[in-house]
């Protein structure tokens, strides 16, 4: 009787990562979604649904807000509106407040905000896309797919509103 080795493979620890680095590596966990607020108005129904309305044009806005809920758990609000209108004629508006409760894990507080204003509405679009597509289909219309959406731009927005709004708000304070 011979011993014949025993087949193994050889330990492959390039793409083996200790519990230690999977905990700080920047990670957003989706809790619960839900829809906040929808509201679609079609205030046209009866002459835009019968007629020939043309092509709309279509504006889509979107805004990111976030709350913290506790020390690492945050409420992220992804808010679309789509304003249809063909000539002067409204044909639908959809407003859809689309929310998620997210915990952070693994980021320093200096990350923090960039991670859930980014990630957090990122994790939320596909759903509230849909939300919105069904409702103008429900509404009579075709179903309107929003374009993917650049949050980083976004984000990179808002700071810059918030930053112009601080440098207008600081002539107005009187020292005492």
């Amino acid at each position: 009787m011979t011993d014949a080795p025993e087949n193994t493979a050889p330990e492959n620890t390039a793409n083996q990562t200790s519990g230690d680095e999977q905990t700080s590596r920047p990670q957003l966990v989706m809790h619960a979604q839900y829809i906040k607020d929808l509201s679609f108005e079609n205030p046209n129904a009866a002459s835009v649904l019968t007629g020939n309305a043309g092509q709309p044009n279509v504006e889509v806005g979107v805004n990111v807000n976030a709350s913290k809920l506790d020390d690492n758990q945050y409420e992220v609000l992804l808010k679309i509106t789509a304003d249809a209108k063909s000539g002067d004629k409204q044909l639908f508006l959809v407003d859809l407040t689309y929310g998620g409760i997210v915990t952070a894990q693994g980021v320093t507080a200096d990350q923090m905000n960039a991670l859930v204003m980014i990630e957090g509405p990122r994790l939320l679009f596909p759903f509230a896309r849909a939300t919105i597509a069904h409702a103008t289909r429900e509404g009579g219309f075709l179903p309107l797919n929003i374009q993917p959406i650049d949050f980083v731009a976004v984000y990179r927005a808002n700071l810059e509103a918030q930053r112009q709004q601080a440098q207008e708000d600081a002539p107005h304070q009187t020292k005492q």
